[in-house]
């Protein structure tokens, strides 16, 4: 159910106005423009200066940074100067914490500045992508402002408004990094609304890789010295090794959390609650070549490469993990893994960066014992050209994951656009972005060039020094890597990742091999691609393939 931000209180936001409290100029009314009314006056007390702080909305922000609001065409000041008052925007968004905790945050905040009604319907992630696909496919214009995967924009871009000028040469979209503003796009013309970049990178316990008496240990029992792993196989045996010490009592990571276990690695592997992400960075050094062009997730005849044996080298290794991870690792969802490797329970995470900001926050028992790494490559990489294994040149294949990321956009058929664009411009403003991206369960990330300063993450959010340049010298490098994996973005998205996740998660529960699970998910995508038409998603995957070849 819809509920105005003025009504809910029931994921740790408190209103602390309501429209009465405003000053505002005339009603708007329910101009189906979304044009802000004249308004004589901002909101009382927001002005030059004004102090962004989020801990008046609950406890759940007690200690977080605060911030002064910075000059801009999408500041508190400015938007407080306009009134959409009498009018309501309607907006689909991931349940809480994870987007959906800032997308009702910033509404509850858009409400109190403008005076508009925000209607927010925060859904499970399997059922985001239904839900857009209901509304679209019936025709019914339910909502103005959609959160969601950008990974879905081929099934969706035709009901997306094309973001204006206006707002592409603001600071909220300009100063993102060029690969970013490339996801936004399709067909040359920008559809979504960046909010967030994602990529997959590793994150491990410095008290553990760097320790002594770990690296001697390591060292007598396998014969190899205890360094940050460069390739899938090092992580597992190190996991597994750390993670055996630990339950046989005889050893424990220096600055572990009193009352809290140790594990090898926490890692997603909830069927339902992006899994298939995870299942994605553990294969891309085993399969992503970086001298065979045209496509990682078909061939040139639009065959489905998923069972080829570098996605099943990579299920291997993520069904092994299974030995070394927390108990109840088949619910694990990244709000668990940000849960799980932020208090301290595991040596190692490589998904998104949520759990290493999680980690860093100054509530965390082991902010100063984590660093970042490129995730770990491949000594061999399937070539599908030759059907053979290769072996890397240097050793090691490494192709990272940019993964989807959150995204936004404003619906084509929206009556209030206007309104609409100004609350994403408000939420991604340099203040708003700035205190989400050291809130770890937030889920946005690091996309502007801004993002990138070490002083930014040592001095504003107050990181440790060896915390912020690794995150910053990984980000860097996935911006210059030449051999990434990216999404499927073609139509037909989530059915090709829901069976991939049925067939991962068959695999996992020791159902079936890795062959036998992979085999089958390739026969379902043959069938996807069947009923959508070969035709109509081997044009979508020339988008795919112009990013992962590096066309521009």
């Amino acid at each position: 159910m819809f509920q105005s931000r003025k009504m809910r209180t029931g994921l740790g936001l408190i209103a602390v106005a309501t429209a009465s409290a405003f000053v505002l100029g005339a009603c708007a009314g329910g101009d189906s423009g979304g044009d802000a009314g004249p308004q004589p006056a901002a909101q009382e007390g927001v002005g030059p200066g004004y102090v962004v702080d989020y801990s008046k909305y609950g406890a759940d922000y007690a200690g977080t940074i605060t911030v002064t609001d910075t000059p801009g065409n999408c500041s508190y000041e400015e938007i407080s100067k306009k009134d959409y008052s009498g009018q309501t925007l309607r907006i689909l968004a991931h349940v809480p914490p994870v987007m959906g905790e800032p997308a009702n945050l910033h509404a509850t905040q858009f409400e109190e500045l403008t005076g508009a009604t925000v209607e927010v319907n925060n859904v499970p992630f399997p059922d985001l992508f239904a839900e857009q696909q209901r509304t679209f496919s019936t025709g019914v214009n339910a909502y103005d402002v959609i959160f969601g995967g950008s990974h879905w924009v081929g099934d969706f871009q035709q009901y997306y408004a094309v973001v204006p000028d206006e707002y592409l040469n603001d600071t909220e979209l300009s100063d993102s990094t060029a690969l970013v503003q490339q996801i936004a796009k399709w067909n040359g013309e920008t559809k979504l609304f960046s909010i967030d970049a994602d990529r997959h990178y590793l994150k491990y316990r410095t008290d553990v890789i760097n320790d002594p008496v770990a690296q001697e240990a390591y060292k007598a029992a396998t014969g190899n010295d205890l360094a940050v792993p460069t390739t899938w196989a090092e992580y597992n045996a190190q996991a597994a090794f750390f993670a055996d010490a630990y339950a046989s009592g005889g050893w424990s990571p220096t600055n572990q959390p009193e009352g809290v276990d140790f594990y090898g690695s926490v890692e997603v592997m909830a069927r339902d609650n992006l899994m298939f992400s995870a299942f994605i960075s553990r294969v891309g050094p085993y399969a992503k070549h970086p001298d065979v062009k045209g496509g990682f997730w078909f061939d040139e005849n639009m065959v489905p490469q998923v069972n080829n044996p570098g996605f099943v080298q990579g299920l291997t290794d993520m069904v092994e993990a299974v030995n070394f991870v927390p108990p109840g690792y088949s619910s694990f969802g990244l709000a668990e893994e940000i849960t799980s490797f932020g208090k301290g329970e595991a040596l190692f995470s490589y998904t998104w960066d949520d759990a290493y900001v999680q980690a860093n926050q100054a509530d965390s028992p082991i902010r100063t014992s984590v660093a970042a790494a490129v995730l770990p490559g491949a000594e061999k990489v399937w070539n599908r050209t030759t059907q053979a294994w290769d072996t890397p040149a240097g050793g090691v294949n490494y192709a990272p994951y940019i993964s989807w990321g959150w995204t936004s956009a404003v619906t084509a058929d929206s009556p209030v656009q206007q309104m609409a664009f100004d609350y994403l411009c408000f939420f991604g403003n340099a203040a708003n972005h700035t205190v989400d991206l050291s809130i770890g369960r937030f889920g946005v990330n690091p996309g502007r060039t801004g993002d990138f300063e070490l002083s930014f993450w040592t001095d504003t959010v107050g990181w440790d020094e060896t915390s912020a340049s690794t995150y910053i010298d990984t980000m860097l490098a996935y911006e210059e890597n030449t051999n990434r994996v990216f999404d499927l973005r073609v139509p037909g998205n989530g059915e090709f990742y829901t069976a991939m996740a049925f067939g991962v998660a068959e695999a996992l529960a020791g159902e079936k091999t890795p062959q036998e699970a992979l085999d089958g998910v390739a026969a379902e995508w043959e069938l996807i691609i069947e009923r959508i038409g070969k035709d109509v998603i081997a044009e979508a995957y020339q988008s795919v393939i112009q990013l992962e070849d590096n066309l521009g």
